[in-house]
């Protein structure tokens, strides 16, 4: 049984896309979306295919791979097949001289195909049009990001420190990590917007694997499986007594995130210091849950708790040595790095029904990453955690 977006719900969304982009560019007559994620968004399906959006009419989804499927599995008003974008441009009545386009997203080769069809004059970038809309989550998506950290908690919190053996690879937890996800409701992808970024499950790592450098762009680490893929982890670190286990991933529910990091002790307890450290992250993770409120602004947030953070514990925090990221959460939802961002420069007031992982972190020498992540809404309250409630360096032994 197919679960199709419901038609009030992709309404709403085009709806408010047209009342976003009337502020922002009151001169718009055409938009064009073409990645994926976005289309699935607006239509409640993944195909190979382009939507033209005119300002005065009906939304039109072409569709050229599978036109069959996207019939099967969305309920969007108007879908149309197409063998090329020649199909879609005859039907085109009249072009304007600019056209708003994923500028992020659409690399340069697809540009000139679709330009060729459509000879536009000038292009303007409708990303932050759309990730204006995409922020504020509807209660249909909420319903999907609430299951997903049911998923999350229960795993994490639950289940995975009994897959943790004394002599096992990190590559051979995530493997079982993954499958048991999986079999508990997960969609099986992690998906990320960062260009040309690959992530399987998340990151993954034994002691001070979890420091290691990567390019990834957060505040963990790990050794990888090989130069050629820095993901998953190692088969070559197994598990020790003493280590440090740090678990950081995302799980998913009919396309939406939540994000997760779950941290514990095998075999004995670590040094104090190093407990210490991790339950300031903690109390970090609480203060931004407290200030994540409608009107809030995310730079605030960002800055106030980094001037209130003494100087021995920002050594190292968000990251280790000088791999340090500069922000303290990101929006989530189809993708796992979503706007806004808990960082300097993003101050644009919250709004409620906005999501973000907060992930407070720190490096420790010879002992790893310790700290913490979940998954909060933004209420008139604070921040509502779907993710659970467990703080962390979870006892195996």
């Amino acid at each position: 049984m197919i679960k199709k977006t419901p038609l009030t719900e992709l309404d709403n969304r085009m709806k408010r896309f047209k009342t976003v982009m009337d502020n922002m560019n009151p001169e718009w007559k055409m938009a064009v979306i073409f990645s994926k994620i976005n289309l699935y968004y607006f239509t409640g399906t993944m195909q190979e295919g382009i939507i033209i959006i005119n300002h005065d009419d009906e939304p039109i989804f072409w569709v050229r791979r599978s036109y069959e499927r996207a019939l099967d599995e969305s309920l969007f008003r108007v879908i149309k097949p197409m063998n090329s974008f020649h199909d879609a441009a005859e039907s085109q009545n009249q072009l304007p001289d600019t056209i708003y386009l994923e500028t992020e997203v659409i690399p340069l080769a697809l540009y000139h195909r679709f330009h060729k069809y459509f000879p536009f004059k000038n292009f303007k970038p409708v990303d932050n049009v759309i990730a204006k809309v995409r922020a504020v989550k509807s209660e249909y998506e909420l319903s999907l990001m609430r299951e997903a950290g049911k998923i999350h908690q229960h795993v994490l919190e639950d289940l995975a420190q009994e897959m943790l053996q004394v002599g096992m690879s990190e590559a051979s937890l995530v493997a079982e990590l993954f499958q048991v996800m999986v079999e508990e409701g997960h969609d099986g992808v992690t998906r990320f917007g960062m260009f040309d970024t690959e992530i399987v499950l998340g990151q993954l790592g034994f002691g001070e694997s979890s420091i290691y450098p990567t390019y990834f762009n957060g505040p963990g680490g790990n050794y990888g499986l090989s130069p050629a893929v820095p993901l998953l982890g190692s088969r070559d670190r197994k598990l020790r007594n003493g280590d440090l286990v740090f678990i950081d991933v995302g799980c998913g529910v009919e396309g939406y995130n939540t994000d997760k990091t779950m941290t514990y002790m095998f075999g004995h307890s670590l040094p104090q210091y190093a407990i210490d450290i991790h339950y300031e992250c903690v109390a970090v993770q609480n203060e931004i849950a407290a200030m994540l409120k409608p009107g809030v602004i995310p730079s605030d947030i960002y800055r106030i708790i980094m001037e209130n953070l003494d100087k021995d514990f920002l050594r190292n925090f968000m990251g280790f040595g000088n791999r340090r990221v500069n922000f303290l959460g990101h929006g989530i939802g189809l993708l796992i790095d979503e706007l806004p961002v808990i960082a300097e420069g993003f101050n644009e007031p919250l709004k409620e029904g906005m999501v973000f992982a907060v992930e407070p972190k720190k490096g420790i020498r010879d002992i790893g990453m310790v700290g913490i992540e979940n998954t909060f809404i933004v209420t008139s309250h604070g921040g509502e955690c779907i993710t659970g409630i467990n703080n962390g360096l979870i006892p195996v032994f």
